[in-house]
């Protein structure tokens, strides 16, 4: 799974995209909004972890997650 960060511009906030091997999106959701889109993808109890990996990592950068 890759995890991906975009900078929001003037009034749209900051974005996380959840991609799987195949780059294929599974859950995009604001930052401060995780809860519903990572419960839908079966994520809700790697929460924390995720939004831990978030906050490091840097605006338009891919990353490549081990869950």
């Amino acid at each position: 799974m890759y995890i991906i960060k975009v900078k929001g511009v003037a009034k749209i906030p900051d974005y996380v995209q959840l991609r799987d091997e195949k780059f294929t999106l599974l859950a995009y959701f604001r930052i401060d909004r995780p809860d519903k889109s990572l419960d839908k993808v079966g994520l809700a109890d790697k929460a924390e972890y995720i939004m831990n990996v978030v906050k490091e990592l840097p605006f338009g950068q891919i990353l490549k997650l081990e869950l």
